[in-house]
């Protein structure tokens, strides 16, 4: 490794007291003692950046047994925590800063469920070479001399912005297969081109996914997602088959174009959406906006996948053209049971499916023929869900007609417009019947029960149609609702 990135290195675990002292326990206890992985991977990206720092969280690779780095870190760590200890793995809190300290392993897996049988190693290089990518097979001593070892070129990937296994790609991904869909966020992560080798056995091997849990997948998945720029992963993540075994609904969304090109592209189309959306996350944050975040999960999972109910509900009609009917419909339920599968959160489940089943009431809005009552439907039925169906709204326009993508985008502003106008005077984000539950058994003399609830949904609804009311006219309408229930 050439001396400038050698200093660099050593100049960087200078930065980290704790690494320091931890360096200082084992070797005066006899032991080696190396960073490793990706957090010598970050630190060199961070050298390189001119913004020096050390990781937060730190792995640690030594030739201690895990017993005998339990007894170094005794009466200096703050607290130690041995869950993974049965790997060889004890964590350690010293400060703040979170410490895996792994005993070298020289593992083999019986490549049916991806469950090694455990063995300890006692070469660094050979613990090095079992590690998923060059990358990551990168270490430095933190005894006194700070050496780097990079015995399969990594450093040199790391700069090429090259992805390549330390051995054969084929008995990496047998190993752990989940390992290619590492190599799909290290695309987004890291701005990476994976060798053909690569490609190749993550096309071969793609299958073997289907014995890596859901819980696992799920996590790589949102990893990739939550990246600055996912797009180019995405396309590795379909090409090579990957999606088929995790997310087969956005592989169907490469549908045959229609030989008279009556409808987009709906794969590219909806990588543009997540484009666009990402874009305008980022602008909400920087804008100040109540509320934005960025990366969000929500958002982005509903604009790669809004449109793929169109697959099931294409139809070919006369003159050449293409209906895709009720699609957000039939698309909700498929986000929800495909994102179920996947072990997401209920909530995110939830929302998801229903931006995906509101994206498309916005083009009813015409040229703002809406009346106030279908202004207050939209916005009460997106509730908090709201700011990120504007967001997507405006990402679905993906047209190249300049004059069409302008008057879309003019249209949905006057929508908002309207909706910050009828917020300001009604508090629509607080819609409630102009009754309560008492007045209204008080009024039609009701115990507790349903009949209570039918006039309390009866309420809300003409609150929905006509705006707030006062008293005199909800007890009216309520009365005359109750009349015509009870003839």
């Amino acid at each position: 490794m050439p001396p400038a990135v050698q200093e660099t290195v050593r100049a960087l675990v200078e930065l980290s007291p704790v690494l320091v002292e931890v360096g200082e326990r084992f070797t005066a206890a006899g032991f080696q003692i190396h960073l490793v992985g990706g957090s010598v991977r970050d630190a060199l990206l961070a050298g390189a950046s001119g913004a020096p720092r050390i990781p937060g969280d730190l792995d640690l690779t030594t030739d201690a047994r895990p017993e005998q780095t339990l007894e170094v870190l005794r009466g200096w760590a703050g607290s130690t925590w041995n869950t993974g200890i049965e790997f060889g793995t004890v964590g350690a809190d010293v400060r703040g800063t979170r410490l895996e300290i792994t005993t070298y392993r020289a593992d083999r897996y019986d490549r049916q469920s991806r469950n090694p049988e455990v063995a300890w190693g006692d070469s660094l290089v050979d613990d090095l070479a079992r590690r998923d990518f060059t990358l990551n097979a990168m270490a430095v001593s933190l005894g006194p001399d700070r050496t780097v070892t990079d015995p399969f070129g990594g450093l040199g990937d790391l700069i090429r912005k090259r992805l390549r296994t330390p051995g054969p790609a084929e008995e990496s991904f047998a190993d752990d297969p989940l390992r290619m869909l590492r190599a799909v966020r290290f695309v987004a992560q890291l701005g990476l081109a994976p060798d053909d080798d690569v490609v190749a056995a993550m096309t071969a091997m793609s299958a073997e996914l289907g014995r890596i849990t859901a819980e696992r997948v799920q996590a790589e998945l949102s990893k990739t997602l939550l990246q600055d720029a996912p797009r180019a992963a995405l396309e590795l993540f379909v090409a090579t088959g990957l999606a088929d075994v995790v997310l087969p609904e956005l592989s169907a969304l490469r549908m045959e174009i229609d030989e008279h090109h009556q409808h987009k592209d709906v794969y590219t189309h909806s990588l543009t959406v997540l484009d666009q959306a990402i874009a305008l996350e980022k602008a909400a944050v920087r804008a100040g906006e109540d509320g934005a975040q960025s990366p969000d999960l929500v958002l982005r999972l509903a604009a790669l996948l809004h449109d793929i109910g169109k697959p099931a509900t294409r139809r070919h009609e006369a003159g050449g053209r293409v209906s895709f009917h009720h699609h957000e419909v039939v698309g909700a339920k498929l986000v929800r049971k495909r994102l179920m599968a996947l072990k997401y959160p209920k909530d995110v489940v939830e929302a998801v499916s229903r931006l995906t089943f509101l994206h498309l009431r916005f083009h009813g809005y015409g040229s703002g023929e809406w009346t106030d009552s279908a202004v207050r439907r939209y916005v009460t039925d997106a509730g908090d869900l709201l700011p990120r169906l504007h967001k997507l709204v405006r990402s679905d326009s993906t047209t190249r007609n300049r004059r069409r993508a302008a008057a879309l985008s003019a249209t949905y502003d006057s929508l908002e417009v309207r909706i910050a106008e009828l917020q300001a005077s009604e508090d629509l984000a607080r819609v409630r019947p102009d009754l309560d539950g008492n007045a209204i058994m008080e009024l039609l003399g009701l115990p507790p029960g349903p009949e209570v609830g039918r006039a309390w949904r009866f309420l809300k609804e003409l609150r929905l149609e006509r705006g707030p009311l006062d008293r005199a006219e909800a007890e009216a309408a309520l009365r005359e609702w109750w009349a015509a229930e009870q003839a």
